[in-house]
C-alpha cells in the first residue's frame, strides 16, 4: 500500500506540507500518465509553500500545491539519491 497525502491549496494554510526529499506525483492531463518528482527546495512563507521540484525527466520546475498534486513522503532512514 503506498502512502499519499493530498495535498490542499486552501488560502491560509491547513494543507498538507512537503519537505525536501519528498515526492509530488501530478495527475496526468487527459488521461496521461503521471508525473513524479522529487521536492528539492521549499519556498514561501508558511501557509503559502511552493516547491522546487525535480522530475524524473531530469528538469525543475516551481510547482504551487493544487488539485490533482499528492505527496508521497520519502521513507524515513532511506537514502538520499543524488
Amino acid at each position: 500500500m503506498r502512502t499519499e497525502r493530498k495535498v490542499r491549496a486552501a488560502a491560509g494554510g491547513g494543507g498538507v506540507e512537503a519537505r525536501v526529499g519528498d515526492w509530488l506525483e501530478a495527475r496526468g492531463i487527459h488521461g496521461g500518465s503521471p508525473r513524479r518528482g522529487e521536492v528539492i527546495e521549499i519556498l514561501g512563507s508558511a501557509g503559502h509553500e511552493h516547491y522546487r521540484v525535480l522530475w524524473d525527466e531530469q528538469h525543475e520546475s516551481i510547482v504551487f500545491p493544487a488539485d490533482g498534486v499528492a505527496v508521497i513522503p520519502r521513507r524515513r532512514g532511506a537514502a538520499h539519491a543524488g
